[in-house]
């Protein structure tokens, strides 16, 4: 395992308290007194913590200035031990049933009234309650920690990168699963034991969309059976410890492909190209949309490109920055999202190329390296 990642599958102590800090200043700058962190992809980002959310409250208070504190139910402290808690020497304040843990966390952010913001994934359950103690409802912490999450640091990248190489070993063994006869869902099942094989923690996703199945971008396995001349979209991904997240689609071709295939794929992939090469700092996202979007609208194949074509990737499969057409957010270096533009002939077939990049100083650098061609399977009889 790498330097930066402990054997407690998470990265090194300096690397969260780094966040802690950039997240408090972030909190002062938007005016606020404090952050309310409850389990999920934002405490997992501050703590390396892998909390769940229960009835019982458990949840980072980070005041704009001051000690940072956990607020948890006392059977769940021993959860802590496995985030960067004890390290960091943050104060905790376990609470047990029949006490009120929003009062502890108002008591914590110093009083009533104060202006706090709350993660998105916050349930209702205790959304509401925490509202009712402290006497305003928060607003949402998405736009305080959304740059954080958005511009990966030097370990985030690292672990990026390590998940991109397993998933593009996973794709050089896929042709042998690709065998007419055998079900999208027989090749899913020997993906999804390759996935673990290769390196990630377990599967996050498999698509395998052979046929006219490869014409429905969020098409899963079926019990279709694979077929000579068949175009499979294989789209696949998982996380990485320490939860970093691969995601990468290849096309294949049971047997050559028609004379139609071969030319409408060369288009992708000239349209996949023109979008990472667009890909720089300043740029915009939209800007990025609109490479892809050129290239397959000169060849008549607008209409067929019919999703985003990249999102935001890290602990969780599909975040910010969104390159999508409408979004004008300058890239920045350290951003990291797919470059997946794709085409779709409704009841024939589909293709799709996807590669994760990483915004850099002079452009941007892939995280796969699988070739991107129309990857031609020999027929086995």
């Amino acid at each position: 395992m790498d330097s930066d990642v402990e054997n407690s599958g998470r990265f090194s102590t300096d690397v969260y308290a780094d966040r802690l800090r950039a997240a408090q200043e972030a909190t002062a700058a938007a005016g606020l007194a404090g952050l309310i962190i409850t389990p999920g992809y934002d405490l997992r980002y501050l703590l390396g913590s892998r909390a769940q959310t229960f009835e019982r409250l458990t949840a980072l208070v980070l005041p704009a200035a001051g000690a940072p504190t956990i607020v948890v139910p006392r059977m769940e402290l021993a959860a802590l031990r496995e985030s960067a808690v004890p390290d960091l020497g943050l104060a905790v304040r376990d609470w047990v049933d029949g006490d009120d843990p929003y009062a502890l966390v108002a008591d914590t952010l110093g009083g009533l009234g104060v202006a706090t913001a709350v993660t998105d994934s916050m349930p209702a359950l205790h959304l509401l309650p925490l509202a009712d103690v402290l006497g305003v409802v928060p607003v949402l912490a998405t736009d305080v920690l959304r740059r954080l999450r958005m511009v990966k640091d030097a370990a985030e990248i690292d672990a990026l990168r390590k998940a991109g190489a397993a998933i593009d070993r996973v794709h050089a063994r896929v042709p042998e699963f690709l065998v007419p006869g055998r079900t999208e869902a027989d090749v899913a099942a020997d993906i999804a034991e390759a996935i673990v094989a290769e390196g990630h923690s377990e599967v996050a996703f498999i698509i395998v969309g052979s046929g006219p199945n490869g014409a429905d971008p969020h098409h899963e396995c079926s019990d279709r059976e694979l077929l000579e001349g068949d175009v499979v979209v294989v789209d696949i991904g998982g996380p990485y410890e320490p939860g970093y997240n691969s995601d990468s689609t290849r096309t294949y071709s049971i047997g050559e492909p028609a004379e139609d295939v071969a030319r409408r794929y060369a288009v992708l992939e000239r349209a996949q190209r023109a979008a990472v090469a667009a890909v720089r700092p300043g740029v915009t996202a939209e800007q990025v949309d609109a490479a892809a979007r050129h290239v397959l609208a000169a060849e008549g194949l607008a209409d067929v490109f019919v999703h985003r074509t990249g999102h935001g990737i890290g602990l969780s499969v599909h975040e910010e920055p969104y390159i999508v057409a409408g979004n004008d957010l300058p890239l920045e270096v350290g951003m990291v999202f797919s470059v997946e533009p794709g085409i779709y002939f409704s009841g024939e077939w589909g293709a799709r190329i996807e590669d994760i990049v990483v915004v850099t100083e002079d452009g941007a650098l892939s995280m796969n390296d699988r070739p991107h061609e129309l990857v031609v399977v020999p027929v086995r009889r």
